[in-house]
C-alpha cells in the first residue's frame, strides 16, 4: 500500500515515519510538505479559499502518484482536507486527528487537548462528540522552540503544560510533532495519552486491509 503523507509543519514528518514504522512497516510512505501554509494561517487567522484550494492541488498531486491513500498531518486545516476527501471520495483521506478523536470519543469523560499551534484550539474541539469534554491547554513557546531545534525545551514546555490538564481523564496530543512529547506528558500527568500518529496509524492499516 502507498500512503501520500501531507504536511503543512516540517517538523510533521519523523513523527508519522516512526508511528509507521512501529505499527505498519510494510507500507510504502511518500511525503508532501508546503510548511507555507501553516506560516500563512498563523498570518491570516482564518483558512481562506485559496488555502482549500492548495490543497487540493496537493491531493491531486498525491493521487497522480499512485496512492491508495492520504493522510493529512496538519490538524489546523480541517475544512480543506473536509474539500479533499469530497472530491476524492471513496479514496480514504484522513485528517490528522480523525482517527484519535474516535479513540478519544470511545473513551468519554474529560479530555485534555494539548497543542503547540494556537489555530488548533479553535479549529479541532468542534471535532468531537458531545459526550467528550474537552479542555483545551496551549503548550507557549513550545513551537517557537522545535523551529530552532531546541527539542528538550519543547517536550519540557509539553510536560508542564499538561499539568493543567490533570484533572481529565486523558489527553490528546494535538499536533503530530507534539508525539516525542508523549512519555514526559505521561510522567508529568499520570493520565492515559493519545497521540494522532499512532491512531492514524492504526485506523488506516485497519481500513485498508479491510
Amino acid at each position: 500500500m502507498r500512503i501520500a503523507l501531507i504536511h503543512a509543519l516540517r517538523h510533521s514528518p519523523p513523527p508519522i515515519e516512526a508511528a509507521f514504522a512501529r505499527l505498519w512497516p510494510g507500507a510504502t510512505l511518500m511525503n508532501l510538505l508546503d510548511d507555507s501554509l501553516s506560516a500563512d494561517l498563523a498570518r491570516d487567522g482564518a483558512i481562506t479559499p485559496a488555502m482549500t484550494e492548495r490543497f487540493l492541488t496537493l491531493s491531486r498531486y498525491a493521487v497522480g502518484t499512485g496512492a491508495d491513500a492520504i493522510l493529512f498531518t496538519c490538524s489546523a486545516f480541517g475544512p480543506c482536507i473536509e474539500a479533499c476527501a469530497a472530491e476524492l471520495a471513496p479514496m480514504p483521506v484522513l485528517k490528522p486527528n480523525e482517527a484519535m478523536v474516535a479513540e478519544a470519543a470511545a473513551m468519554g469523560g474529560r479530555i485534555g487537548l494539548l497543542a503547540t499551534f494556537a489555530p488548533t484550539l479553535d479549529s479541532m474541539p468542534p471535532e468531537f462528540p458531545e459526550n467528550v469534554v474537552i479542555v483545551p491547554k496551549l503548550a507557549e513557546g513550545a513551537l517557537d522552540a522545535l523551529n530552532r531545534g531546541d527539542v528538550e525545551t519543547h517536550d519540557r514546555l509539553a510536560a508542564e503544560a499538561a499539568r493543567d490538564l490533570i484533572d481529565c481523564d486523558a489527553i490528546a496530543l494535538a499536533q503530530f510533532s507534539l508525539a516525542r512529547a508523549a512519555p514526559l506528558v505521561t510522567a508529568a500527568t499520570g493520565k492515559p495519552v493519545l497521540t494522532t500518529p499512532d491512531s492514524a496509524v492504526r485506523a488506516l492499516k485497519a481500513r485498508l486491509k479491510a
